[in-house]
């Protein structure tokens, strides 16, 4: 087990992926979906909220973290107005799900299932950046989703209890993270291994 400290080192490199994926944005190489990123910072923040009220400590350090990342994001976006991903009735249906399970959070007085309506609503917000990832992941950036990743794994290694709303969002960070990187880096690699074949076809078999 890590000492509880530590949670500060994650946090630091999840802002650090976070700053990456700024840069990249301002200099428009990545273009991220602002429907994504919006609920990316919301959802997280709201998760932070309940697990103050419930006493987690510093576990929370990664719900804040990972929440004020997608919101200097968001703000990239506007640096660099060409470096977004134009919005589709998808990306708006995600986000109106997302929306209606941070309204649920409202209404619920356990903070337990509302870190867990959080993740929900955090996870519904990101499957328009999972599409975009899997079709056009040349406007994507492994090494940031990564970071975030290695956020949550470290938070995981200082737990000291495993109550519901201290390890659910450490978890889902961990497998949203390197899921998408993963994702990220294959499909970039399948992307540049059959562009050669597509712009030099081998001539067919007489």
């Amino acid at each position: 087990m890590l000492p509880g400290w530590c949670v500060f080192v994650g946090a630091a490199l999840s802002l650090a992926g976070s700053l990456r994926y700024c840069q990249l944005t301002i200099a428009g190489r990545t273009r991220p979906n602002r429907v994504t990123w919006a609920l990316w910072a919301a959802a997280p923040l709201i998760g932070f909220a309940a697990q103050v009220d419930d006493g987690v400590g510093l576990p929370s350090v990664l719900t804040l973290s990972i929440g004020v990342g997608p919101a200097l994001v968001l703000a990239s976006t506007f640096v660099n107005p060409a470096a977004y991903w134009r919005i589709r009735p998808f990306d708006v249906a995600c986000g109106a799900v997302s929306v209606l399970a941070l309204v649920v959070w409202l209404t619920l007085p356990d903070p337990t299932p509302a870190v867990v309506v959080a993740v929900l609503a955090d996870l519904v917000a990101g499957v328009p950046t999972i599409r975009k990832a899997w079709t056009s992941p040349g406007t994507e950036a492994a090494a940031p989703f990564l970071l975030v990743g290695g956020n949550g794994a470290i938070t995981l290694l200082t737990l000291e209890r495993w109550a519901v709303s201290d390890w659910a969002f450490a978890v889902y960070i961990v497998v949203l993270g390197w899921g998408l990187a993963a994702l990220i880096a294959l499909r970039t690699r399948a992307q540049r291994t059959t562009e050669p074949q597509a712009q030099n076809p081998s001539r067919p078999r007489t």
